[in-house]
């Protein structure tokens, strides 16, 4: 099993950048599916990205084109690189493993968009 920490967020002006990572410890991070999730304030959590054990891809349609999604198994992290930024990604930013029945989420990072 994994554990799940996320770091890299904070407050960015709109139209900026940020890479948001989540480390995990524990063994076996390769075999994960890896998610990114966010949740807005008074909204529902929502998700955002994925990759695959084998490196496939997918996106929110609200962030495709702008949010790219990334692995280093030998670092045990997964990247969430955010550009072109907009007031609407605010929110709090989950990762999320997955292994058949196994499901672990991080506890977060703040993500600020604002002028």
């Amino acid at each position: 099993q994994v554990q799940l920490v996320e770091s890299g967020g904070g407050l960015v002006q709109p139209g900026g950048s940020l890479r948001l990572s989540c480390a995990a410890s524990g063994s076996g991070f390769s075999l994960y599916t890896m998610n990114w999730y966010r949740q807005g304030p008074g909204k529902r959590r929502e998700w955002v990205a994925t990759i695959t054990i084998g490196g496939s891809t997918d996106y929110a349609d609200a962030v495709k084109g702008r949010f790219t999604i990334s692995r280093d198994n030998a670092k045990n992290t997964v990247y969430l690189q955010m550009n072109n930024l907009k007031p609407e990604d605010s929110a709090v930013y989950f990762c999320r493993a997955v292994r058949f029945q196994f499901v672990n989420w991080g506890q977060g990072t703040q993500v600020t968009v604002s002028s």
